[in-house]
């Protein structure tokens, strides 16, 4: 049997850190779905608190076995990380309360041009047409599909505009510090997810009570509630190590664009197990639009001349001994 080449390992580490993504964030949505819609847990914000208590145990543990070595974050870079990450959280749930959905789908395609505005002002990265084009259809297409009624007010569109620059600035920012200090997905878990629990734990249940109006210390527990908070907050490991894996391995931009992906399978599994009834020509359309756009993208990007970075970051050149490493080749 013939060992795999660099270019071909790389293709297959490439395929397993999407698939793990896809996967646990398709999963986490089904779950939460469950637990919100059916069993009445509307308090998104503290949820996601519990869902970075469960991802510092993780690192906890990885550290316990030997498997994660100890790192370093500048204590600003950190502050920086978790006041971008927290926005874009409360944010979106901010957002998606105070807009229709149409607007919300909008506010959330916006973050692929501002990811990469960023790119191209900070590393001065070049698009090439192909590349631009690609990126076009793949927003087209998921406009076609999920964009319906769309009605603005003043204080969801200041929130929509939070939520749009800070989740772009934080996912440009886990490829900043990752190649910065030369820290892997583990390592900067290990940093951002304690900080993030205690902070979200802390404002959360506020945030909660001013967009729901119920306290989650009043909530009623059942069995099949906890059984679903805690399978969330399980599946939320998945979610928050494969998001830093992919962003370390491809770029703020690619994420969001193949990450669209995830909207057309729960589309699709919506479709599936819930019923037909929002099933027509339309919504298949921007499906197949979607997915040819994010063919073409890879494609294109992968390309000489499709993505170029054409500045040189400082990285830090010592590397803790035995620590885990997923990247392998070069940003897409």
């Amino acid at each position: 049997m013939t060992s795999l080449s660099k270019s071909d390992k790389k293709k297959v580490l490439d395929f397993a850190a999407w698939s793990f993504n896809i996967s646990t964030s398709v999963g986490i949505i089904m779950v939460n779905k469950a637990l919100m819609a059916t069993h009445g847990f509307s308090f998104a914000t503290t949820l996601t608190g519990l869902h970075f208590v469960t991802t510092t145990l993780m690192t906890i543990v990885f550290r316990w076995l030997g498997l994660n070595q100890p790192s370093h974050l500048p204590l600003p870079d950190l502050v920086k990380f978790v006041i971008f990450s927290n926005l874009s959280i409360v944010g979106m749930n901010v957002s998606l309360m105070w807009n229709s959905v149409g607007f919300y789908q909008i506010a959330k395609l916006c973050m692929i041009p501002a990811s990469c505005l960023l790119e191209v002002v900070f590393d001065h990265v070049h698009y090439s047409r192909d590349t631009k084009l690609s990126i076009m259809v793949v927003l087209i297409g998921v406009a076609v599909c999920t964009v319906t009624d769309v009605s603005v007010n003043a204080k969801g569109l200041a929130a929509a505009v939070i939520a749009v620059w800070s989740t772009a600035l934080q996912q440009y920012y886990v490829h900043f510090l990752q190649r910065k200090y030369s820290l892997n997905s583990f390592n900067l878990l290990g940093h951002t997810a304690p900080a993030q629990a205690g902070s979200l734990l802390l404002v959360g249940p506020f945030v909660d009570f001013l967009l729901t109006g119920k306290r989650v210390d009043h909530f009623g527990f059942t069995s099949l509630a906890m059984f679903f908070l805690t399978l969330s907050c399980v599946i939320a490991i998945g979610v928050n190590l494969s998001q830093f894996i992919c962003i370390g391995r491809f770029s703020a931009v690619s994420f969001q664009v193949l990450g669209h992906m995830k909207t057309v399978l729960v589309l699709s599994l919506g479709f599936l197990f819930f019923g037909k009834e929002g099933l027509n020509f339309q919504v298949v359309l921007g499906m197949i639009l979607a997915v040819v756009g994010m063919i073409w993208y890879g494609n294109a990007s992968a390309k000489p001349g499709g993505k170029e970075r054409r500045s040189v970051l400082p990285v830090r050149s010592e590397k803790p001994n035995g620590a885990l490493d997923e990247k392998d080749g070069s940003e897409k």
